[in-house]
């Protein structure tokens, strides 16, 4: 019998590097119960968030096993917890500096990608 997908991760297959690092994700995640969605092919997941598609389009979501909303590098530490080979990552991101470190080349990285995805109107 399967386990249930204990995470869901929202992202956007319409910018390829995105599209990309999931794909390498998804791989190396492949035994872990994570239910991959992709809001450029269905603009519904972003709704079921509270978030509009552009929003989701900025940043990586993830909802954990819990319900509980994570955006951006939260995401990923979520996705890294999950990933038997990644978690490592995940240990390591959470230290308190660290973090908010990583967190802040997140959100500034993640602005250049949608601004270049724009630019080039992969949506």
């Amino acid at each position: 019998m399967s386990k249930e997908p204990t995470i869901k991760v929202i992202y956007n297959s319409a910018c390829p590097v995105c599209d990309a690092g999931i794909s390498s994700q998804k791989k190396k995640s492949a035994s872990c119960n994570v239910n991959w969605q992709d809001v450029h092919l269905d603009h519904e997941l972003a709704k079921n968030i509270g978030a509009d598609v552009e929003f989701v389009r900025k940043r990586l979501h993830a909802i954990d096993e819990n319900g509980n909303l994570k955006v951006g590098f939260e995401a990923f530490i979520l996705i890294w917890e999950n990933s038997p080979s990644d978690k490592w990552k995940a240990k390591i991101s959470k230290v308190p500096i660290l973090r908010q470190v990583l967190g802040i080349i997140y959100n500034a990285f993640a602005w250049c990608l949608y601004t270049w995805n724009r630019a080039l109107k992969h949506w």
